[in-house]
């Protein structure tokens, strides 16, 4: 066609109106323009779409553009006839269309007045339309979304695969034109063989987000309120945050509007007008956040997101790297903090069990990277940038120090002997393991795969269990990222020395090493506890005072102290300094009867040491419910009164007995009375149900069930000991 460059900066400015292109954007055009198979990874946000619509307006013929989302479709088609005065100029072609409209679109191709058609991938598969575009002068065919071609992308979609095929009936030598916002080097790969466009001209755009700053914390039964706290730290700023349920994207919704949130949810589940309206509120800011499962986002261009929270984190790092990137993309402030726990990832492997085996395998690795991103102690950006493909120097790059754990670094250690023996074992192993074997034989742990290779026989088997496993893990993933290694991408996953491994090996030199952050489940209920380097944990000061007033209290009640609080109703004291009685039922494990009964003295020490030291309290913060758990626990307590099984009253909610015993756990420690005498008459005769209250009553310094094991030695399973420490509480306390 012979364009030259002031031709195209003329052409920019004649359709769009810019005078400038950015990043790659003309380089890109300028191969789409010559007729050659084009490849673009550009991260959302990065002007993806103008990279084919510009060449598609100056070609001569109609450009097919394929797009799984319908939505997209139309709001492109919206815009693109917004800068014509021809209606024709841009079409869709789906589903949704009537016969006279399927004619009108026909003809407007036939007349040359569309230069885009827009089709979702199952359109092309009716032979009425590929025989009719057979006809046509096609100028290129360009395919968003690249990444759904992928097994190991994020967004799979079968009927992406048959492309090639339905492209060669249309016309052997259109070009193609493969775009992608997210694709690891596997992806990457992978697109360009399906396509059969291996030697595309390739044009990767950096990942990099400088603005975005990345935080991962613990997530614990607290949760709601963190993130409330987070939310009214920047009051008017727009926020997405994500969850993985619909139940949990209406609670959350539910819980921020009762605090005073604007605040509204967004899931598969409502009807499209709903949705349609929930999205235009957030767009015009008529809300502050949406609270969405991952059905949001797809084409939602607000620039001034200031914050992306992910209440669950999601399947896979694309769909992480996604739906950040949908904050700040004007450049300013844009907060990116996900809240995790190791049970969210069991959730998600159970929800795979059904899938056919291979789908599960890629599933199981996906999440297995999900789980490296949130536990690790290095640079994240740098983390995620070498996922990516991207290598990142933190002290020179930009960004470099927009993460928690840059900010709050983990002590290093030297680690140059592990990296070597490390190293060895991975070559001496002839590179066939994944991480997991390669840590197993490190550590001396066999399995069927190590058997199979006789690596148990080797002498370098368990030449590494002075460590455990969770240090290797944690090495292993740093010396990838530090380039020494890489993950195979033919067999992805097994684990190969790079040139730079090699040459490591023959010259080992020091290796500063982090070990990972370690998200324990305390052993009282579900709290979780982040072992972190300069935490704001709980006031050291207060938790003395707060231990001796429970004692004084304890002693004149002649009670065993954790019967009046727990120490985790303690510590989340000396972080919210309740000092009124409804302030404190909304401490963790307190509720209203035991803040009545217990809580005077409490916040009366506690106001008068906020005042004293001058605390800073979060917000007057007190976390209002919504009582959506407030209609299980009726349900339950209405049910022990009717004296029903356990395993009825738990199947009708569909929760397992330990599920269960938890929930009558949350009831009694919150001081609520609960007579479960019938089910624990059942399990423990009179002197066993004896023998355990005099143990809590006069023995026990805590509670804990695993004292308890201990204590009795077997004579008691954990069920047993749960539900009599239920009843003593309960009877004691309350």
């Amino acid at each position: 066609m012979g364009l030259t460059e002031i031709n195209l900066h003329e052409q920019l400015k004649k359709y769009f109106g810019f005078s400038q292109f950015k990043g790659l954007q003309e380089q890109v055009i300028k191969s789409i323009v010559s007729n050659e198979d084009t490849f673009v990874i550009m991260p959302t946000g990065g002007g993806k779409s103008l990279c084919y619509q510009l060449p598609a307006l100056i070609k001569d013929g109609t450009a097919i553009v394929v797009s799984p989302l319908i939505a997209l479709m139309k709001n492109q088609v919206d815009a693109l006839r917004s800068i014509s005065s021809q209606e024709g100029i841009a079409h869709v072609l789906n589903s949704s269309l009537n016969k006279t409209e399927i004619n009108q679109v026909k003809l407007d191709i036939t007349n040359g007045v569309t230069k885009l058609l827009y089709v979702a991938p199952e359109s092309l598969t009716k032979d009425e339309y590929v025989d009719f575009l057979k006809e046509q002068t096609i100028s290129f065919l360009a395919i968003d979304e690249a990444h759904c071609i992928s097994e190991w992308g994020h967004d799979f979609r079968p009927e992406y695969r048959n492309l090639k095929k339905i492209i060669k009936r249309i016309g052997d030598d259109i070009p193609i034109i493969g775009l992608t916002a997210t694709a690891t080097p596997k992806v990457q790969e992978d697109i360009l063989k399906n396509l059969n466009m291996s030697n595309a001209n390739t044009f990767k755009a950096s990942f990099n987000r400088p603005n975005l700053y990345y935080e991962v914390r613990p997530k614990t039964k607290e949760v709601f309120s963190d993130i409330i706290r987070f939310i009214k730290k920047r009051t008017g700023k727009s926020g997405i945050i994500y969850c993985l349920s619909r139940k949990s994207v209406e609670e959350l919704a539910q819980t921020l509007q009762v605090n005073g949130i604007s605040a509204v949810p967004y899931h598969a589940g409502l009807d499209a007008k709903t949705r349609a309206k929930h999205q235009d509120m957030f767009l015009m800011e008529d809300v502050d956040v949406v609270v969405a499962t991952i059905a949001f986002g797809m084409g939602i261009d607000k620039p001034d997101v200031r914050f992306v929270i992910h209440h669950d984190i999601p399947k896979s790092l694309e769909s992480y790297y996604q739906e950040t990137g949908r904050a700040g993309r004007d450049g300013g402030e844009g907060h990116c903090l996900a809240f995790y726990a190791y049970k969210d990832i069991e959730k998600l492997e159970k929800f795979m069990s059904g899938k056919p085996v291979a789908e599960q395998e890629i599933g199981h690795a996906l999440l297995q990277e999900v789980v490296a991103y949130a536990e690790t102690s290095m640079s994240r950006r740098k983390f995620l940038l070498h996922y990516f493909g991207e290598s990142f120097e933190t002290e020179t790059g930009d960004g470099g120090n927009m993460d928690d754990n840059i900010r709050n670094p983990k002590t290093k250690t030297e680690a140059k002997d592990e990296v070597t023996l490390l190293l060895k074992t991975i070559k001496d192993t002839n590179e066939l393991y994944k991480s997991k074997e390669i840590v197993n034989t490190l550590i001396g742990k066999s399995n069927a795969l190590i058997k199979s290779h006789k690596t148990d026989a080797h002498e370098l088997f368990g030449k590494g269990k002075d460590k455990d496993a969770s240090f290797w893990m944690a090495l292993l993933r740093q010396v990838l990222v530090a380039g020494y290694l890489k993950k195979d991408i033919e067999s992805y996953g097994v684990v190969k020395l790079t040139k730079r491994g090699k040459d490591y090996l023959n010259n080992p030199q020091s290796f500063m090493m982090s070990e990972d952050h370690v998200y324990d489940s305390n052993a009282e209920g579900d709290i979780i506890v982040a072992t972190k380097s300069k935490s704001t944990g709980p006031d050291e000061k207060l938790m003395k005072m707060l231990k001796d007033l429970r004692k004084s209290v304890a002693k004149r009640k002649e009670l065993p102290p954790f019967v009046i609080f727990q120490d985790p109703s303690l510590e989340d004291m000396t972080v919210k300094y309740p000092i009124t009685i409804e302030e404190l039922s909304n401490i963790h494990g307190v509720g209203e009867g035991k803040a009545k009964k217990y809580g005077a003295q409490f916040v009366k020490l506690i106001s008068e040491y906020v005042e004293e030291n001058d605390i800073f309290r979060p917000d007057d913060f007190v976390v209002k419910t919504t009582g959506s758990n407030s209609s299980l626990k009726l349900y339950i307590i209405q049910n022990i009164d009717r004296k029903l099984p356990l395993e009825t009253i738990a199947g009708s909610k569909g929760m397992t007995t330990q599920e269960f015993i938890g929930e009558l756990e949350a009831i009694v420690y919150s001081g609520t009375k609960l007579d479960i005498s019938y089910i624990v008459n059942d399990l423990l005769d009179e002197d066993q149900q004896e023998e355990i209250h005099d143990y809590f009553l006069e023995d026990a310094e805590t509670d804990k069930i695993e004292d308890a094991l201990e204590e009795f030695d077997g004579d008691y399973d954990e069920e047993e000991l749960r539900l009599y420490r239920i009843k003593f509480i309960s009877e004691v306390a309350n």
